[in-house]
Formats: C-alpha cells, structure tokens, sequence
C-alpha cells in the first residue's frame, strides 16, 4: 500500500504541490471514485487516473549522461559500443533507450529512459523542446551566420529547418545553438552550408534541463522527482 500523493508524485510528472493541487480539485480518481485526500493508501492493482487519464504505479526510470565522444545514440549495435553499454547490468536490464540522439562524435547531455511517454513529449515537433549546444568550427563565425540561423536554412538537398538561434561568443569560432527540432545533423550541416565545418559539438541543455556539471564523460545519474516534472511541465507549455 501507498499513500495517494505519493503516487502520484512518483510517476515523474507532478511535484508535491502540484499533486495536492490536483487533489484537491478533485482530478484524482482511484477505481473510478473521485479521491481528494493525498494519505488516502492505494495498492498496487488500483487504477489511478489524473483526467481520466490512466496512470502507472511504477516509477518510471530516467537518467542523465555525459555522453562521451565514439558511443552510438542507441540501445545495441553488432559492431561498435552504444551508451547503453556504459550502464550498470541492472539499468541495462531495465530497456532504457535514448531521448533522441547525438552524432557519434557529438558529446554533452543525453537521457535515457524507459518512459515513451516522456520520451515523445520531448521530441515531438510539435511541442519544440529547446535543445542548446556548444560549438566550434573552422572560421570565424559573424553577424551574417546569425541572421541565416534567424530565418530558417533549406539544406543542400532540400530540407527545411526551422529558424534557430545562434549566440557569439568571445572565441570568434565558438558559439551557443538553440535548436527547436530534431532533424538529422542539422547544426553540422547548417555550418557546412555556411563554409565553416563543425570541429566540436557539445549538447549544454535539453529544455529547462542542464547537464550536471559535476558529471564527469561517461558517468549519469538519475533525474529527480523534480527533475522529470519539470521536464514533463516544460513539454506542456511548449505543446
């Protein structure tokens, strides 16, 4: 058995005051009857719904990595090491995927997880998820690099992105990208078009959250409660 508010709050998708909250406007059913009271206990075969929603019991498992440089974004590959393969067996166990993708040689902040729902609210155009990269290149970037990032570039074999932002920064060949799509190696490629290829490439931030500092290249931890309804909080408003 398990207190309601708990339960709630341990889906990731709800701080301890937003499940009150959803409490008492009485959002919160358990098999059907409406429940106000978060030290209501529920077991584990009840049927808990926020709207009318269905909700799991069960946590769901997200983590943060430093993604190193050589590592595929992906579950398994036959022939080179993925990020899953710098997990412990117990999360491997766990069928954790990525939260879209980083290049191979591409390092910085990537989550995994088990929870798609999460996972989709992320990465759907529709919802445009800011995603802040480091970047440096061959060259100098300028003021005419900003305003082709500004109004949207149509790649060389006709794909279309959708306008970005490009910070400079003191080093005249470093900057920060704010992409709000996913499309496939787009800031290399928007800086190839550009004549100043990509020589280092570095993902700072996914939405409102940041890779933790204190994570040294290959090492994660998991997302705190907080962490993920922040993130889930963030996909609504962008939605």
């Amino acid at each position: 058995m398990e207190r309601l508010d708990k339960a709630l709050v341990s889906t990731g998708r709800w701080s301890r005051r937003e499940a009150r909250e959803l409490l008492k406007a009485g959002r919160v059913a358990v098999d059907g009857i409406v429940i106000r009271r978060g030290e209501e206990k529920i077991g584990e075969s009840a049927l808990m719904t926020v709207d009318g929603e269905i909700l799991s019991h069960s946590r769901p498992t997200c983590i943060m990595l430093h993604k190193p440089a050589g590592l595929l974004s992906a579950t398994e590959d036959r022939r080179q090491k993925t990020v899953v393969d710098l997990l412990p067996p117990e999360l491997r166990k766990l069928g954790l995927f990525p939260v879209g993708r980083l290049d191979k040689d591409t390092e910085g902040l990537l989550l995994l997880t088990d929870d798609g729902a999460l996972a989709h609210a992320l990465l759907s155009p529709k919802k445009h998820v800011d995603k802040v990269y480091f970047v440096r290149v061959e060259g100098r970037l300028d003021r005419q690099d900003q305003d082709a990032f500004q109004k949207g570039m149509v790649l060389g074999d006709g794909t279309r992105c959708l306008p970005a932002e490009l910070r400079l920064l003191a080093d005249p060949g470093e900057g920060l990208v704010t992409l709000r799509e996913g499309k496939y190696h787009q800031v290399k490629r928007r800086l190839a078009q550009r004549g100043k290829p990509v020589t280092y490439l570095n993902r700072l931030s996914m939405g409102p959250l940041s890779l933790d500092e204190r994570l040294e290249k290959g090492a994660w931890r998991p997302l705190t409660s907080e962490e993920i309804a922040i993130l889930w909080s963030n996909s609504t408003k962008n939605y």
